[in-house]
């Protein structure tokens, strides 16, 4: 009897032993600054399904939203340790490299094809470049982000309504700069600490795209969305070099056919989210307020181009020559 309940026993642990899934080779951690209802969350949770089931479980990433394990600077710093492996960023950049600054310099570019012209070009080519060697992060792609716009509960039509008003700002150069020119009291932040600021009064506006203010629940501490428009600009996907390079050739293989698939899917999340989410924050309560565009532009943009460096400056002509060749092929 003793021997038929130690062979069940024994049994019972082979079964258990058997059902349990084998560890990955690959365990990637991703860090985002969105919450779990973002399109480039649910881009990551796309990619992260694809590439398990690609990889037969060699890949496993686990994502974490809302900078539950760091804030975006740290977390850039924590993949080149080595210590988490993917996020989402752009112009934060900026604090390692100067080229970066123009993925978001504010009043830079007008639209979409401005901003895929750049990338595709050789300014983009040179941002991603500078990103691999000075920075060991690995662009995955590109994620479009809708244009920023400026929140507050007074509204804001022209740069002389921003006298003392204390606008939380990612902590990029040039949005300082920007800001600082135009008369508002720029106070760098951490995206999670945003929300309570906004409800304690610690700061009384922040300017993000339609997305992240909808997201973020901004409608619930926050009046108007004056429609400025300031920032035409994307984020970068990215994983560390190191960690990339550490898979076999047919692991990075699938991983950059999932990282394709993951900006288009992204892409089109975004695009059907573009159509409906103005209607959303009108729907809660929010007000849109057109603003004096070229009193913004012309009051900010000797300051901005004064800030760069003579390296930069050349680039930033550039960018402006790129713009006209554009307008002359449309005319």
């Amino acid at each position: 009897m003793q021997r038929i309940a130690l062979f069940g026993l024994f049994f019972v642990f082979f079964f258990l032993g058997c059902q349990e899934k084998e560890e990955p080779e690959f365990l990637l951690r991703a860090s985002h600054l969105v919450n779990e209802n973002h399109t480039w969350y649910q881009a990551f949770e796309y990619f992260a399904a694809q590439i398990e089931e690609r990889s037969n479980g060699r890949i496993k990433v686990e994502n974490y939203h809302s900078e539950q394990l760091a804030k975006e600077i740290e977390a850039i710093r924590l993949i080149q340790a080595g210590v988490i492996d993917m996020t989402t960023t752009g112009s934060m950049l900026n604090n390692w490299i100067e080229i970066v600054a123009f993925s978001e310099m504010p009043f830079l570019l007008r639209d979409s094809i401005d901003m895929q012209n750049l990338i595709n070009g050789p300014i983009g080519q040179k941002i991603d470049s500078e990103m691999r060697t000075k920075t060991g992060l690995r662009t995955m792609g590109y994620f479009q982000r809708g244009p920023r716009h400026l929140t507050s509960n007074r509204a804001i039509k022209h740069p002389d309504d921003l006298k003392g008003l204390i606008i939380r700002v990612p902590s990029v150069p040039s949005f300082v700069t920007a800001w600082e020119a135009l008369g508002a009291k720029p106070t760098p932040m951490a995206f999670s600490e945003v929300f309570t600021s906004l409800q304690q009064g610690t700061i009384q506006a922040q300017e993000n795209p339609f997305a992240m203010i909808n997201s973020a629940g901004f409608s619930e501490v926050q009046k108007y969305i004056n429609l400025t428009a300031h920032v035409v600009s994307w984020t970068y996907p990215v994983i560390g070099e190191k960690q990339y390079q550490s898979f076999p050739d047919d692991l990075k293989k699938i991983f950059d056919e999932c990282a394709a698939e993951m900006v288009h899917y992204e892409h089109r999340l975004f695009i059907n989210n573009e159509k409906s989410v103005q209607q959303e924050l009108k729907d809660k309560g929010m007000t849109l307020i057109e603003v004096d565009k070229d009193a913004f532009n012309q009051k900010c943009s000797d300051a901005l181009f004064n800030s760069l460096s003579p390296e930069m400056k050349k680039i930033y002509y550039q960018v402006q020559e790129m713009k006209k060749q554009r307008d002359e092929k449309t005319h």
